[in-house]
């Protein structure tokens, strides 16, 4: 099924007789396997209203993030958040879209400077499980009428309505940008590296690490302020050792490999951990302890995000996850599973298993927005 408007759309939600799995450009199959029909949402495509010097951007949920990026470079403007493409990593096809994008909450290396895809977000309009169309937000961001539901759906994977059009906020492209790399340290001097660099004056806009363990730090704006935030960062970071310098070209690249993080692309299982930066060498530690053949480790935001790849078999994965997640409870964190087989995306719960209380609150919004359970049902594990 693929609608191509918004009351199309709630037509066809009104009238399905059992469960719906929803798709945009199906670049992210992301949670447990679903069973159902599938919608798909890219029937409902087009950009409905951009005004760059407002820095507002409406367009309908199928849209494809390329056409959008297309449009906002055109006046020297992005999407400042970074979305993620998960094609590489994933070994999918088709073609990422805006919905995809704000129902998975996707967000990547910039998040520590200029937030999450939810901060960016201004209004919705989306279709809940009853049918019913609703609209929450507006155009501009200091709207604060009635509940969030725009930070509700964000995130929430299309499990509470289908969106049909999302309005954000969009950002300058800066002139230029460089990028300082920092080699030979272990995970708790990257985090101290990375942690002195983003507490810094210097306006770090990426803090991650390779997988051989490199430090990587991004500084982006105009080229004379970049030239002299990169020698006065240098300074700072002396005692973590020499910093070799990447030019704009290369740092583009580089961002680009580690915002889709390829270098885990050939790992059959890869799991994301999210926990403050300073409990990231636990959690490296936590890998090491396991003895999981042949894994690998990729970090962002400042060494709180986690990238942990291994082709081990599933029955060593359900092992390495439970001891990943066991940790992460005692220090406030959490771990999705993003790449796995079939199998073991049916054996272990996708997504870190919330606590009574909350668990209690999703399922009460569940049953508000989707009273007959049929958008993408069990898909977070519920």
């Amino acid at each position: 099924m693929r609608p191509e408007s918004e009351a199309e759309l709630a037509e066809v939600i009104r009238a399905a007789p059992g469960p719906l799995r929803i798709t945009g450009g199906g670049t992210r199959p992301i949670g447990a396997p679903v069973a159902g029909a599938v919608l798909e949402t890219g029937g409902l495509c087009g950009i409905t209203l951009y005004e760059p010097a407002a820095l507002t951007l409406v367009v309908r949920a199928g849209t494809p993030l390329a056409e959008i990026e297309a449009v906002l470079a055109e006046q020297n403007q992005r999407l400042a958040f970074e979305p993620m493409d998960h094609r590489k990593l994933l070994g999918t096809r088709g073609t990422p879209t805006i919905g995809g994008v704000v129902a998975g909450n996707v967000s990547g290396p910039r998040r520590i400077w200029v937030g999450a895809c939810r901060d960016h977000m201004l209004g919705v309009r989306f279709v809940d499980g009853s049918g019913t169309i609703l609209k929450n937000g507006g155009r501009v961001m200091k709207n604060v009428t009635g509940y969030d539901l725009v930070k509700l759906m964000t995130g929430a994977y299309g499990t509470l309505g289908v969106l049909t059009e999302v309005s954000l906020k969009v950002l300058p492209r800066p002139e230029t940008c460089a990028t300082l790399v920092l080699r030979g340290l272990d995970p708790t001097r990257a985090v101290a590296a990375m942690s002195a660099a983003l507490g810094s004056p210097y306006e770090v806009t990426g803090a991650a690490t390779q997988v051989s363990g490199a430090v990587c730090l991004r500084l982006e704006g105009f080229e004379a302020s970049v030239a002299y935030r990169v020698e006065a960062l240098r300074r700072v970071l002396a005692d973590f050792g020499a910093a070799e310098v990447l030019d704009a070209a290369a740092s583009a690249a580089l961002w680009a490999e580690l915002r889709d993080v390829v270098a885990l692309a050939s790992f059959e299982t890869v799991v994301r951990v999210s926990v403050k930066p300073s409990d990231g060498p636990g959690v490296q530690a936590v890998v090491e302890a396991a003895r999981t053949d042949g894994a690998a480790v990729q970090t962002d935001w400042g060494g709180g995000l986690l990238w942990i790849g291994t082709s081990a078999p599933d029955r060593d994965c359900v092992g390495l996850i439970d001891q990943l997640r066991a940790h992460c409870a005692s220090v406030g964190g959490h771990v999705t599973v993003i790449k796995a087989s079939t199998h073991l995306r049916r054996a272990v719960s996708v997504f870190q298993p919330e606590p009574a209380t909350l668990a209690t609150l999703s399922s009460g919004l569940r049953a508000r927005f989707d009273p007959r359970g049929i958008l993408n049902p069990g898909l977070m594990g519920t």
